[in-house]
């Protein structure tokens, strides 16, 4: 370790200064710099916890005696053995070799996920990525479990996702020209803790709190009162989860019928208005979508909505939809109809309204962005075309061979015969895990980098122990974070854990590509290198980074803001013709031919309301009355750190918590405090009930990213004890546009635990034993 600075470690949360005793993190304080620091960061001090941390390479026990077997049905139940770093990377090496001899590159899965770690070159994503490209390629997967179905639906009726960041209103053109905010999924504040790639200083709440002191109204349309900062006064309108489309159905129904739309905008700078209208008036099937309709379906007064209805069209005002909202059957439909309500609004293409995405889904959504790009450390070319939707892989594992449709594409799943994972936790944010359970079985081998225990760890063949953020150095910058942060070594890796780096460069050595994958640099002279085109690619935009030590010993360099940002849609507005979007016709397309080509009844060519499979409306409903959210955790990211003191310090006898209605809890006999069983034809879990009524009756809300814990891992349908909300959510794709993830769209039943509760082991390590015995 280089003693010469201060140890500083860089997390998507924030930065922190560790304070090392005996070489272990012994408490952690918040960087100076950050004006509103998150307390995730103390969860830190559980990075060295010898209990959860995996000391050296592990391989299962069955799987080192009888070699790979396809659906070898023995993952997550057996005990693992420990190994050498040479025995485990000969083995590794030699299965890969041999998948690609028997098989080809396309039985080969490289998954990950992007949220592993802060830094730019300690990236797992790209490190496994780079490593497999030089190997011969491997089958991927597109877009993300957090906003799949807008990143397909908006590039075909907007703009590119890309754009849509760059010029939707942030919050201080808001507080300068905005009026009202209506958020349809809320803008939930433990969001805004975290940042993908890093955040210097939290000061996204201090920003929408200058709203609403700048006298910016804010609507919450959200099943959940504590969906926005309570500071901000926002009014409550606790909407039946999944139909917000039918709500917003109303409100246009409203503004059309009274004469309030953007007649001028509509006809000049949008396409299709006038089939899209003849279904809201009801002229195309014969019900029009009234306020007086929307309420029979979303729970809102039509007085509420039509009064709504002339708030916005009388207001600069911002319609925006959270990312959680698109994670629904249909979600695609949710974001068209919140780009054609925008549209209607008046506010469209004008500073400070319009349309807006996933504000608060993370801190920087609506925030500074800085002029330059960051270095990153290159992932090369795959030489393979093949890849599934992100939220398909089980679907791909259980079924290869089957086609599938995507985006108007006609595709095959692959036969997957070795997954490689490095990064993220697929029994975290996956759906329906007694569903991927069984999928997991089926491949030859599973590989897996995990510093922890947790239930990707458990459910490998092969595990490689990796370092944490406070054991290496990197260079952090945020996704447009305006903060370039020097995140330096704490404390030595802990027991024989390696770097991700070092693991790939002895696989590429063993393989005969070492040089092409490492360049013949170490992974400090990687960091300088990426620094170093981050020089180069700041100074077009004037801006004069100092050389890397300089850089280095400071520890930061702050970029400075972006004073003004383009207009989403409003050069458009200016002038038509002479500035188009790159949407087929040039204009918002709220009626779409290319997407009505595709012939997706699950996805027509307009906003459409079209019943969830499961909602609160749902035959279904009548066995499983409670329509679960699971949101994002206020107390970790992901699943990142549960084991963590801050994320321990809000469990229910040790359980994850469970929001509940007290009429809802009452009528189970339910008290504050009880174990509940929460169940449905899928799987169940174990939550501890905390009663508010912040959340509207028929609704049970239980976060994401409590470590999977079966009752009986050879259970072929587990209950989670621990309370993982993700063995009851459902494994469909949104639609066949976008085939991205729709847990959101979860029916479920409450009943009071009773008896003696199974003992927790999700913290605890599976039986390890030693090579021979």
């Amino acid at each position: 370790m280089d003693h010469r600075y201060r140890p500083q470690t860089a997390t998507h949360w924030g930065v922190y200064e560790p304070q090392v005793v005996d070489g272990r993190i012994d408490s952690v304080k918040p960087h100076e710099r950050d004006s509103d620091p998150s307390p995730i960061g103390r969860s830190l001090t559980a990075a060295t916890d010898r209990a959860v941390r995996i000391a050296q390479p592990m391989v299962r026990a069955g799987y080192l005696e009888r070699g790979p077997r396809l659906g070898a049905n023995a993952r997550g139940r057996e005990p693992f053995v420990a190994v050498d770093w040479d025995t485990a990377l000969e083995l590794v090496a030699e299965r890969l070799q041999d998948v690609k001899q028997r098989h080809g590159n396309e039985a080969i899965f490289g998954g990950s996920y992007g949220w592993a770690s802060a830094g730019r070159f300690h990236h797992a994503q790209s490190q496994v990525h780079r490593f497999l490209n030089l190997f011969g390629g491997y089958v991927r997967s597109v877009n993300s479990y957090s906003c799949a179905a807008m990143e397909v639906i908006v590039p075909h009726v907007l703009c590119s996702i890309e754009d849509l960041f760059v010029s939707m209103p942030g919050w201080r053109e808001i507080a300068r020209h905005g009026q009202l905010v209506v958020a349809f999924g809320g803008l939930a504040t433990k969001n805004l803790q975290v940042n993908a790639g890093g955040i210097g200083n939290h000061t996204t709440r201090h920003l929408q709190l200058e709203c609403r002191r700048a006298g910016v109204s804010f609507v919450n349309v959200s099943p959940l009162r504590v969906d926005i900062d309570r500071a901000l006064e926002a009014r409550w309108l606790p909407i039946v989860p999944n139909t917000d489309v039918a709500m917003m159905l109303g409100l246009a129904h409203t503004l059309v019928v009274e004469g309030l739309h953007d007649k001028a905008f509509l006809a000049d700078c949008c396409t299709g208005y006038d089939r899209f209208e003849a279904y809201l008036l009801g002229r195309a099937d014969g019900q029009p979508k009234s306020a007086e309709w929307a309420e029979t379906i979303c729970g809102i007064a039509a007085r509420t909505l039509r009064e709504l209805a002339r708030e916005i069209a009388t207001h600069r005002t911002l319609i925006t939809a959270s990312w959680s909202v698109q994670r629904q059957d249909h979600g695609e439909q949710v974001y068209w109809m919140a780009i054609a309500l925008a549209a209607m609004s008046g506010s469209m293409g004008r500073r400070g309204g319009g349309f807006g995405a996933g504000y608060a889904a993370e801190h920087a959504v609506g925030n500074v962005r800085r002029r330059a790009r960051l270095g990153a450390f290159p992932r090369g070319a795959n030489p393979l075309k093949t890849f599934i939707p992100v939220a398909r892989i089980a679907d791909m594992l259980l079924a290869p061979g089957t086609p599938f449709q995507y985006n108007g594409q006609d595709l095959t799943y692959p036969d997957i015969r070795l997954v490689y994972w490095c990064g993220g936790n697929p029994f975290h944010h996956h759906q329906d895990l007694n569903r991927l359970r069984a999928a997991w079985q089926r491949p030859e081998t599973i590989i897996v980098h995990e510093p922890f225990w947790n239930a990707l760890a458990k459910h490998a063949d092969i595990v490689l122990p990796v370092t944490t953020p406070l054991e290496r150095d990197d260079l952090s910058g945020g996704n447009s974070d305006t903060s370039l942060i020097a995140s330096r070594r704490a404390i030595e890796p802990f027991a024989a854990a390696r770097h991700d780096y070092d693991i790939f460069s002895a696989l590429a050595r063993r393989l005969g590509f070492e040089a092409a994958f490492t360049e013949g640099l170490s992974d400090r002279q990687w960091i300088e290198r990426l620094y170093e085109s981050t020089r180069q690619y700041s100074a077009p935009a004037g801006l004069a980074l100092p050389p890397f030590e300089e850089f280095w010993q400071a520890g930061w360099f702050e970029f400075p803001p972006v004073d003004a940002a383009p207009v989403l849609c409003g050069p458009l507005r200016e002038n038509p013709s002479g500035a188009p979007l790159q949407t087929p016709s040039g204009r918002v397309e709220i009626f779409s031919e290319r997407i009505e080509s595709f012939g997706y009844a699950d996805c027509p060519g307009h906003p459409t309301w079209i019943a969830p499979t499961e909602w609160l409306g749902a035959p279904l409903a009548g066995r499983y009355p409670l329509h679960l959210i699971s949101n994002q955790p206020r107390t970790r990211l992901h699943s990142q750190y549960d084991h963590g003191v801050v994320s321990r310090e809000s469990k229910v006898k040790g359980r994850e918590p469970a929001l509940m209605h007290p009429a809802d809890a009452a009528a189970r006999e339910i008290a504050s405090g009880d174990l509940i069983r929460i169940f449905n034809d899928r799987g169940a879990c174990l939550a501890g009930v905390v009663l508010s009524e912040d959340v509207r009756r028929g609704v049970i809300q239980l976060a994401t990213g409590a470590w999977l814990d079966p009752d009986d891992p050879a259970a072929e349908k587990v209950t989670c004890v621990h309370g993982n909300p993700n063995v009851l959510t459902r494994d469909a794709g949104t639609s066949r546009l976008a085939q991205g993830p729709s847990p959101m769209s979860t029916l479920v039943q409450v009943e009071r635990y009773r008896g003696t509760p199974p003992p927790l082991r999700a913290f605890v390590p599976p039986v390890i034993e030693s090579l021979g015995t």
